[in-house]
């Protein structure tokens, strides 16, 4: 199904074909967004992932986002490539917590011991079937976690429209309601490399990040609440340095998490027009392709993954292309991790009642 642009989109395309099944043989669709300048981005209904964005790049399309070829692919993976994931993005410890003063026992998912909780659980939002609905500009994609999933209260019903806009940003928009006091704290967990799927390294990448700290993290990547200046360490990004630059640096950080994978502070700056209502998180480039992606968010957090697990186990992509280790970088705006261990920390509850929103863009653009 193709269908014309919206309202002032008049150039925008949209395409709807059948992606795979699930292993139930659930229909799994593709939505493909395609702007005037012929930037396209792909969304899959399998965890609201996204699956491609690509631009053209010295007269070829380059797809900067890691993924698959099929619906059942991705009904497979276990690395949340381009996923929506949730209820609750990121660790928490012991998979405790608190809510209006009654504690929870969330599902036990991950660490060393397979002892604290991560992303939702084996049944998080990212492996949901979602429902789409094409919307003014976009797609928007629905799922309801039952009351329960992953030791949650309350059922949550939760939101995120996809929309590409003619200067190449993807707009993802964010929203979310429970019939109970609950946790919400979705995010996207896109790999991207700025030199294609098939490149087999982020290193020579350049990254920026505004924030002046981040929150320490131990062995099992859980902030202990410590909100530390990145001022003379490897985690100052505030002027551009090359991913690979520090990342082996002899500093307890990098080496408890085998690389970058840690929770970074946002100052606030405001994104440039007509994003200002959104803060600056990140811009990385390539010197190779020439091209930078911003990201900018309401979140008050970012986690800057350089992919130090993936392909610990062999992993083929998108046209046999095998994601090995530091592959790709994720950016993934959120609550800080662990904030349940830690009040002075924002913290990511979702009352009865109340609407939960959140906004992230990411913009393609040359140097």
């Amino acid at each position: 199904m193709r269908c014309s642009r919206w309202g002032e989109s008049a150039m925008t395309e949209l395409k709807l074909e059948p992606f795979g099944a699930m292993p139930n043989g659930e229909r799994i669709d593709l939505y493909t967004l395609t702007n005037e300048r012929g930037t396209r981005v792909a969304i899959t209904t399998y965890g609201a992932r996204l699956v491609k964005f690509e631009r053209m790049v010295h007269g070829a399309p380059l797809d900067i986002v890691l993924g698959y070829e099929t619906g059942e692919d991705y009904a497979a993976d276990t690395a949340s490539m381009g996923a929506v994931v949730g209820r609750h993005a990121n660790r928490i410890a012991g998979g405790r917590v608190t809510i209006a003063g009654r504690p929870y026992q969330l599902e036990q998912n991950t660490g060393s011991k397979k002892q604290n909780h991560i992303h939702g659980g084996s049944k998080g939002l990212h492996y949901h079937l979602w429902m789409a609905e094409i919307v003014e500009g976009g797609v928007e994609f629905t799922a309801i976690s039952p009351d329960g999933e992953g030791g949650y209260p309350g059922n949550l019903e939760a939101t995120v429209t996809y929309r590409l806009t003619d200067d190449d940003a993807l707009i993802l928009s964010y929203r979310a309601v429970s019939d109970a006091d609950t946790v919400c704290n979705l995010t996207n967990h896109a790999y991207f490399n700025l030199d294609g799927t098939a490149a087999p390294s982020v290193m020579e990448h350049t990254a920026e990040i505004f924030a002046d700290e981040f929150t320490w993290a131990d062995a099992e990547s859980l902030p202990d609440g410590r909100i530390l200046p990145v001022a003379d360490t490897p985690m100052d990004f505030r002027a551009p340095h090359r991913i690979g630059e520090r990342i082996d640096a002899d500093y307890d950080e990098l080496r408890m998490a085998g690389g970058y994978d840690h929770n970074w502070v946002l100052r606030g700056d405001p994104a440039p027009a007509p994003y200002a209502h959104l803060k600056k998180a990140a811009r990385v480039t390539s010197a190779q392709t020439g091209l930078a992606l911003d990201c900018w968010t309401t979140q008050p957090g970012l986690q800057f993954y350089t992919a130090n697990a993936l392909g610990k186990s062999p992993l083929v992509g998108k046209g046999g292309a095998p994601y090995t280790r530091r592959s790709a970088f994720c950016l993934e705006t959120q609550f800080f991790p662990n904030a349940f261990a830690h009040p002075h920390f924002p913290q990511p509850i979702l009352r009865e009642g109340e609407v939960w929103t959140a906004e992230t863009v990411y913009r393609l653009s040359e140097l």
